[in-house]
C-alpha cells in the first residue's frame, strides 16, 4: 500500500542521484513473501510508481536479492528505509554491495505511518 513514507523516500532518494530506478515487486514475489496476491496488480501499482515525477524508470523486483538486481542495473547507491537497517538480510546486502563499490542509504521511517497503520485504520472504520 503507498503511503507518504513511500513518497517521502522516494523524494529523498531522487535529492541523491540523477537516474532513479525504483523496483516494484511482481505479483508472484509479494505472493511468495506474503502469502497473498496485492489488492492493486503489478501493471497498475508499477503504472502509479511511473507516474510519480522523482521516479525515472520502474522495473519489476521479482527477487529480493540486491545482489542479484546490481548486476542487472549496475546502480552505484541502493536507498531504503531504515526499518530494514540491522535486518540479517540488509547486512548481508549491505556486505555484498560493498564488494562492488555500491552504497547502502537508509532514510528515516514516517512517523506514524505505514502499511499496518493504514490497514488498521480501515479495517477499524469498516466495522
Amino acid at each position: 500500500m503507498f503511503h507518504i513514507g513511500h513518497l517521502n523516500i522516494l523524494r529523498k532518494s531522487k535529492e541523491m542521484c540523477e537516474n532513479l530506478i525504483v523496483g516494484v515487486s511482481t505479483d508472484e514475489l509479494t505472493y511468495d513473501e506474503k502469502g497473498k496476491l496485492p489488492t492493486i496488480n503489478y501493471e497498475q501499482r508499477s503504472q502509479i510508481v511511473e507516474a510519480i515525477k522523482y521516479v525515472d524508470q520502474v522495473v519489476p523486483q521479482e527477487i529480493l536479492n540486491k545482489y542479484i538486481a546490481w548486476e542487472k542495473y549496475k546502480f552505484d547507491v541502493i536507498f531504503h528505509g531504515d526499518d530494514f537497517k540491522g535486518t540479517d538480510m540488509y547486512n548481508e546486502v549491505e556486505i555484498q554491495l560493498k564488494k562492488v563499490g555500491v552504497d547502502v542509504i537508509y532514510f528515516p521511517y514516517t512517523k506514524d505511518v505505514s502499511s499496518t497503520i493504514i490497514k488498521g485504520k480501515i479495517l477499524t472504520k469498516s466495522k
